[in-house]
């Protein structure tokens, strides 16, 4: 397991230049969700899929990605109907990278921008 460190923002007006950063589409959809911050999700994004267990809540969290392949995704996300997601992922920056959801479906118009950090010192700062 490996540990993520991150911090998430809600952002309230895209940056200027969005359209020249580059982008993926992305379906995510939630096979499990827990009130004490454990979830098991699948998300497909280009040509890659991933099942991913999240564990924890705050800054840092425990979390496992596995690399599955299209009919396996195919399989699970019927189980993921009225948790999905839909948005396209902005990888902004050059040294520090901001990865800048923006959701379209239910969400449409909400923007988060999110923040991975090697060291909880880092994210501190």
């Amino acid at each position: 397991m490996q540990l993520e460190i991150e911090r998430k923002y809600l952002v309230r007006v895209p940056p200027p230049d969005l359209q020249t950063w580059p982008f993926e589409e992305v379906r995510q959809g939630y096979l499990a969700i827990e009130t004490d911050g454990r979830e098991v999700r699948v998300r497909q994004h280009g040509s890659a899929s991933v099942l991913t267990y999240k564990r924890g809540t705050g800054a840092q969290r425990t979390e496992v990605e596995i690399h599955i392949d299209a009919a396996q995704f195919a399989q699970l996300w019927p189980a993921t109907q009225a948790r999905r997601v839909q948005k396209r992922r902005y990888r902004i920056g050059t040294a520090q990278v901001v990865l800048l959801d923006v959701f379209g479906g239910e969400l449409d118009g909400l923007l988060l921008a999110e923040v991975e950090f090697q060291t909880a010192a880092d994210c501190a700062a």
